[in-house]
């Protein structure tokens, strides 16, 4: 049965009732007769239409504090009767039930609980069951029944009524069933979550994935792929629930660059003063903290200038006018800050395809969630890297201690390193990175490439030596072998921090105290592939 359908009842419970009296006022346009149960049958009551209980309908009354009221035939009937079919027909006749034309549910708020941090019980309570069931029971039978489960789709709803007489085609039909079973999908998959969460249970036989499309995107990577933005209603401060206050839609390069952008600086906490971080390609190319916002990002954007050009800056305080009026000199795609000041937004209004986003706030970096990444045929899951090192749980395995200078630098590139691609070799000083070497196939080329870059940008500064003289080395896992730490030690490094755990962890301590290294083992890797 393809043919447009009309509406004449209209079973409507919902817990959002945004939009709720124009919806009504819609369908009563058309002659719609309205069924509907508890708080939305108030609401609808006091907006002056009539409205028929479900327990009228189905003899029992709302029971059990609400968990029972539409688990009846004579609901589920009038959804999943099918009108083509004289025995489906012959049924409804024989046990007085109606047909329903249009369902308008939206769930008890499950996500919003949860993210409450609402105690167990009250997530429970707000787990839905008669809403998921009837939405499946319409979905499936939009041969003859609209869906609707979103506030968004009520116009769409109004404007088909309205534009068909009062009907919907079946190609509106199915696309309502599509939106509804994708709705109950993500609510399972957030009890699902929730319950894994609960139970401190990481690896649940079943394991759901869901999202709610936020934008569609011009196209991935490169432009003959397909892409979409869903967010998880996670609310983790970031580019998925920034506000955008100006410049073009952000593409998937943006959201996944700036995504790695914020997620580094939120490493430094605003407390501890000013913090900027420039990134390209999903792996800085300058981190630094300063005395000013501006300081900060004078001396990241001093680290690699080349590759800063067209990259995105993320802050960890609010963008003020002096940072901004530094950042507008050259080409950025993207900033990104908790807030960003009048000043700030009257110098970015000049660059009007530069997309500055705020977020309000920014994410915990020790937060445990959960990451996830697509194979052939397959999902991995894994915790987030939300490991940190403490001065207290750093070993100095070397003749010489470092300094207090030293120890500081290396916390700060030990930060920075665990969020660049392995193998991550970070060269930093005073707090600023000085040198990145990212995602090479072996550490020792990182080194030479970090150290090759502060060599390019002395030499454009007009510096007369490289900045990795005198700084500390952070590399995400352990030297292999001791070339690397003496390709660092050429390029001027005193001291290095990395994991240990190396068969020939012995050889490197050697060959850092034959050369005057300090060197300390954090017992913790950060691999990022």
């Amino acid at each position: 049965m393809t043919a447009a359908q009309p509406i004449r009842t209209a079973l409507i419970s919902v817990s959002d009732k945004s939009g709720l009296t124009d919806l009504a006022a819609g369908l009563a346009r058309h002659g719609v007769r309205f069924l509907s149960t508890g708080g939305t049958a108030k609401a609808l009551r006091e907006a002056g239409y009539e409205v028929t209980d479900v327990s009228e309908v189905t003899g029992f009354p709302e029971m059990m504090d609400g968990r029972v009221k539409t688990l009846h035939p004579k609901v589920h009937g009038g959804l999943l009767a099918l009108r083509d079919n004289a025995d489906h027909l012959a049924a409804m006749e024989a046990h007085g039930i109606g047909a329903i034309d249009l369902l308008v549910v939206n769930l008890y708020p499950f996500e919003a609980t949860v993210a409450k941090n609402a105690p167990y019980d009250e997530c429970v309570e707000n787990i839905d069951i008669g809403g998921p069931a009837m939405i499946r029971a319409a979905a499936k039978n939009h041969a003859g029944v609209a869906v609707v489960v979103d506030t968004e789709d009520y116009p769409a709803l109004l404007a088909e009524m309205d534009s068909a007489g009062g009907t919907t085609s079946f190609e509106f039909r199915k696309r309502l069933a599509l939106t509804a079973y994708g709705r109950t999908a993500a609510y399972d998959a957030a009890v699902s979550n929730w319950f894994a969460q609960a139970l401190e249970e990481p690896a649940p036989r079943r394991r759901a994935v869901a999202g709610y499309l936020a934008q569609t995107l011009r196209y991935g990577e490169n432009p003959h792929q397909e892409a979409a933005f869903y967010v998880d209603g996670t609310n983790r401060p970031g580019v998925a629930t920034a506000y955008q206050l100006q410049g073009k839609a952000l593409s998937y390069n943006n959201i996944n660059d700036t995504d790695a952008a914020f997620e580094l600086v939120s490493e430094f906490s605003p407390e501890q003063g000013p913090a900027c971080a420039i990134i390209k390609h999903a792996n800085p190319c300058g981190v630094a903290t300063g005395a000013t916002l501006a300081d900060a990002y004078e001396r990241a954007f001093d680290c690699d200038r080349t590759s800063a050009f067209g990259g995105i800056i993320a802050l960890n305080q609010a963008l003020d006018g002096a940072t901004a009026a530094k950042i507008a000199e050259i080409f950025t795609e993207v900033v990104i800050a908790p807030e960003a000041d009048e000043e700030a937004r009257a110098i970015f209004a000049a660059k009007k395809n530069l997309r500055l986003l705020v977020t309000g706030g920014l994410p915990d970096p020790k937060a445990a969630s959960m990451t996830v990444r697509q194979v052939s045929s397959g999902l991995l899951f894994q915790g987030k890297d939300n490991g940190h090192i403490a001065l207290g749980d750093l070993k100095v395995v070397t003749k010489r201690a470092p300094t207090q200078d030293e120890l500081r630098d290396m916390l700060f590139a030990w930060r920075v390193a665990k969020h660049v691609k392995s193998n991550a070799v970070i060269y930093a000083k005073d707090s600023a990175t000085v040198g990145v070497g990212a995602g090479q196939m072996s550490r020792v080329d990182s080194t030479r490439i970090a150290a090759r870059k502060s060599q390019d940008m002395a030499e454009a500064l007009g510096l007369s030596e490289p900045t990795t003289k005198g700084s500390v080395v952070a590399s995400d896992a352990f030297f292999p072998f001791a070339d690397g730490l003496i390709t660092a030690a050429e390029a001027g490094a005193t001291a290095i921090i990395q994991p240990g755990g190396s068969i020939r962890d012995d050889e490197v301590i050697a060959a850092a105290d034959e050369r005057g290294l300090a060197m300390v083992l954090t017992g913790m890797r950060h691999f990022r592939h």
